[in-house]
């Protein structure tokens, strides 16, 4: 019962996102499997450490990543401090354990002159799943939102007199993103085509499929990974990839690390910072070119 608990809990009072969810409750049904079989017990509550790291050798032994396996021990974490919370617990297995070393991803952002290219030399056709693609790259491009928050955008969230679009992020955390004007004419011929559609079935959804329907992940992430790789060679080439470039962007452009942050919806400069390496690269190579000394 502290399982279901559990994810009722994320999701009605921590209100994490549904997918969120399903992982937390596939990492701890995994590792309940695990605890049963390998040591006979039924209730996860009463675990002890070592018996979770015997869960962690095992994940190592079938070849699983350090990444993923750290994702697993936190949903569990997560799961323990709502027991403590709940004063199911008097002490959290997981109090000391610390996380696996893993190499950090460094996300090369696509470049200016590479979205300079997908965005105006790149000929897109004129009917309305050409223009919906090149609206959702510019989209991304123009406003850094999330791959999931541009498939939620509701018709009603846009207000094209202030020029704005609400965005509804991660816990349902509302924020207003300014809409640039080289984005007004792609929408109004994406909206125009959108209208002439035979069927729509989610109508209240800003972006569809030519079925009526609204979005999914796996067809946004197409769409941007086709184009991409007209323009660019980099290993990836995804929708997060164009978030990276916007924030890298404006912070090429001198635009302030809070404003950033507001912009892209994070809670802390922590997570806007991530960002900053591109930024730093760019500050070098003026740097050494404009120095004085350098010139000596």
């Amino acid at each position: 019962m502290s399982v279901e608990a559990f994810i009722e809990y994320l999701s009605l009072e921590k209100k994490y996102a549904k997918h969120t969810v399903i992982a937390y409750e596939k990492d701890i049904k995994d590792f309940s499997n695990f605890f049963k079989e390998e040591f006979k017990e039924e209730n996860i509550k009463d675990v002890t450490y070592n018996e979770i790291r015997s869960w962690i050798i095992y994940l190592v032994e079938q070849g699983i990543s350090n990444r993923s396996i750290n994702r697993k021990i936190a949903s569990l974490k997560s799961y323990y401090s709502f027991l403590l919370k709940s004063q199911q617990i008097t002490f959290s297995p997981l109090a000391k354990h610390k996380a696996l070393k893993v190499e950090k991803d460094v996300i090369v952002p696509i470049s200016e002159n590479e979205m300079y290219q997908v965005l105006q030399a790149i000929e897109f056709d004129s009917d309305f799943e050409g223009l919906r693609d090149k609206l959702l790259l510019e989209m991304l491009y123009a406003t850094g939102i999330r791959r999931a928050e541009l498939i939620a955008l509701q018709l009603s969230d846009f207000n094209f007199q202030n020029a704005t679009v609400k965005v509804l992020g991660k816990r349902n955390k509302e924020r207003i993103v300014p809409l640039l004007p080289s984005l007004k004419l792609p929408i109004t011929e994406y909206l125009d085509t959108r209208a002439n559609l035979e069927i729509i079935i989610d109508d209240n959804y800003f972006f569809l499929t030519n079925s009526g329907k609204r979005l999914y992940e796996t067809l946004v992430y197409r769409v941007i990974n086709k184009y991409l790789s007209k323009v660019s060679s980099k290993v990836k080439k995804s929708p997060h990839v164009l978030r990276h470039s916007f924030a890298t962007h404006l912070l090429n452009q001198g635009a302030d690390l809070n404003a950033v942050k507001e912009l892209l919806g994070h809670s802390s400069l922590a997570s806007t910072q991530v960002y900053t390496h591109s930024s730093i690269a760019e500050l070098k190579k003026a740097h050494t070119k404009a120095h004085p000394r350098n010139k000596e």
